[in-house]
């Protein structure tokens, strides 16, 4: 599901902001920027996404701002002093603050001190990681609300269409019937009455759509159902919808009846409409 959670933390001499993305996914694709100082922490940030967010293609980003007098990077003195002798001696006419701009841009010019976690302040990340977490899911909760809402209303008006189709139903058969007839009378030949009703019937029964009929009522009663759950139930609801979508292709390929076929496409329509966003459901 599409999401996002922001929190900061303010320490003595950083400030530091936890960002969690997510984008629609399948499975949980995880994909972490953090510092090089708090690398040996990341399977444990990871571990308490993975815990709370089950699918979406998540970016955690942990970014940090130092707002005290100290640093860690450090001017390498006499590397760079020696860097501008060799440099004045290239290039003797050359100003020395020319040599100094070119020279802190060498290799081992800067050098960092290794710093060591805090755990004190990898609470406090901890904490902010939390209250991210708790936004994100607050932003996900606010979506599918309106997501549940849009489901019911096109699953109701699935349900709605396929009512039509079991009252025009009866005017179909009769349609059929008359076409075949027609059909018949057109040849101008003589039909044995016993072989047209057994061929009326096999014709029948090949455009008869009360299996589908039902089976299609009692899958949007399934995800209706499984919509209402409790569960992470997004993959199931695809299952469904799978099943839902089989009746109406079956409807119309047997409907053989032009104003019915037109009902099945306005199923399609609805049909789509949820799969489009299926992906946003856990």
């Amino acid at each position: 599901m599409t999401g996002f959670g922001k929190s900061a933390v303010q320490l003595p001499n950083k400030k530091i902001t936890v960002e969690l993305k997510s984008l629609n996914s399948k499975n949980l694709d995880l994909n972490a920027r953090i510092p090089s100082l708090y690398r040996e922490k990341e399977l444990q940030m990871r571990n308490k996404i993975a815990k709370s967010l089950a699918r979406g293609k998540v970016d955690l980003g942990l970014y940090v701002e130092v707002t005290g007098q100290e640093t860690s990077t450090q001017i390498n003195q006499n590397i760079v002093e020696t860097y501008i002798d060799q440099l004045a001696a290239v290039s003797p006419d050359a100003e020395r603050v020319e040599l100094l701009k070119m020279a802190v841009r060498m290799p081992d010019a800067l050098k960092t001190a290794r710093e060591e976690i805090d755990e004190t302040e990898f609470q406090s990340i901890n904490n902010a990681l939390d209250k991210a977490i708790e936004a994100i899911i607050k932003f996900r909760t606010d979506e599918g609300e309106v997501l549940e809402k849009d489901f019911k209303l096109r699953i109701a008006n699935i349900a709605k269409l396929l009512e039509e189709v079991i009252q025009m139903d009866p005017e179909r058969i009769t349609h059929v019937k008359e076409r075949l007839q027609k059909a018949v009378a057109e040849l101008k030949e003589r039909v044995d009455e016993n072989r047209f009703e057994q061929e009326l019937i096999y014709y029948l029964e090949k455009f008869d759509i009360t299996e589908e009929k039902v089976r299609l009522d009692n899958h949007l009663k399934y995800f209706m159902t499984t919509l209402d759950s409790r569960d992470s139930n997004g993959k199931k609801l695809g299952f469904i919808t799978q099943e839902i979508g089989r009746e109406i292709n079956t409807i119309g390929s047997k409907a053989n009846y032009a104003p019915m076929q037109q009902l099945v496409v306005q199923m399609k329509d609805e049909l789509e409409k949820i799969k489009e966003q299926l992906l946003n459901v856990l």
